[in-house]
């Protein structure tokens, strides 16, 4: 029991905790413009047998927004939150720590180099998809419910695993992992370099602490990045996690996915839903990285202040 306590000490434990509050501020910031995401990144429906008209141009971020509230009500974009809230905190406390001792390990100078911050972040997107993928692919059947009253999250994780099993359980994973390690990478590169190029000096602890206002933006821009760069993928990983087990599935892998949306639907459909993900991303990264900054130095100085009260 005494582990806890003293490992929340520590400065791994203070990331840990930290990259945990981050996590959750994320999600309660974000959760509606995913639901858009996902939505707008689905296929249309096919056509019926013998029907030969062209598919119906997918509607626009606006139109879909007015037709989930009219006809599911506003708690549909909340629809599905509880499976990412439930496990954000311990994910993301163990992003921004495996990241940390990613970071340190490739570079023992302080701070580390731009490059070990971008191969850091490459293998703790590589790693994290074992926790990440499930918790989507949950997140998304659930998102794409269009029942007033859905399952809850444990529910329609239980069903999955009865009728798909653990590998649908864990549907999407290669193409998670091959969306979130570069864009992991490009993510912490970018929120390094932003924050350094709006506060210079603030790496190396030769200028103040950065203001909220560099966090908001420089986690806003590292998330915007890391999803421009890995939006094709994105869009094919939820095509592929959206469809149930099946003997004649639509999509039989990434590149049959990649093949078949773009034969049906255009080049364009690898970047739908791009402009909401991105307003998201600004969003979400931006509450993270602001939480996650915050939380970290409150506890560093409270941490401070109750070993000189127990020196004393």
């Amino acid at each position: 029991m005494e582990f806890w306590p003293e490992f929340l000490a520590t400065s791994c434990g203070h990331e840990f905790v930290a990259g945990g509050v981050g996590g959750m501020a994320g999600v309660l910031a974000g959760h509606p413009l995913d639901t858009l995401r996902i939505r707008l990144q689905q296929p249309p429906p096919p056509a019926s047998p013998g029907i030969t008209a062209a598919a119906a141009r997918p509607p626009s971020a606006a139109k879909l927004l007015r037709g989930i509230l009219r006809a599911e009500g506003p708690s549909a974009l909340y629809r599905g939150m509880g499976a990412p809230l439930a496990s954000v905190a311990f994910q993301n406390a163990m992003v921004f720590q495996v990241y940390a001792i990613l970071s340190r390990s490739l570079d023992t100078s302080d701070p580390p180099s731009y490059t070990s911050v971008a191969l850091a972040g490459v293998g703790t997107g590589a790693l994290q998809t074992l926790i990440l993928s499930p918790v989507e692919l949950v997140k998304i059947r659930l998102q794409l419910d269009a029942h007033r009253r859905p399952p809850g999250p444990l529910d329609m994780a239980r069903d999955i695993l009865r009728r798909e099993g653990l590998r649908g359980v864990y549907r999407g994973l290669a193409v998670t992992a091959l969306r979130d390690a570069p864009s992991h990478g490009v993510y912490f590169w970018t929120y390094e370099r932003a924050r350094e190029a709006l506060h210079p000096g603030c790496r190396t602890g030769q200028a103040e602490q950065e203001s909220l206002a560099t966090m908001l933006v420089s986690g806003g821009l590292a998330g915007v990045a890391s999803w421009v760069c890995c939006y094709p993928l994105d869009v094919v990983k939820s095509r592929l996690q959206a469809q149930p087990a099946s003997a004649h599935p639509r999509y039989r892998g990434v590149v049959d996915c990649f093949r078949k949306s773009v034969r049906e639907e255009g080049l364009p459909v690898l970047w739908r839903g791009l402009g909401t993900a991105v307003a998201r991303a600004f969003v979400v990264n931006g509450a993270i990285f602001a939480a996650y900054e915050l939380a970290l130095r409150f506890l560093v100085t409270n941490n401070g202040q109750r070993l000189v009260m127990e020196e004393n």
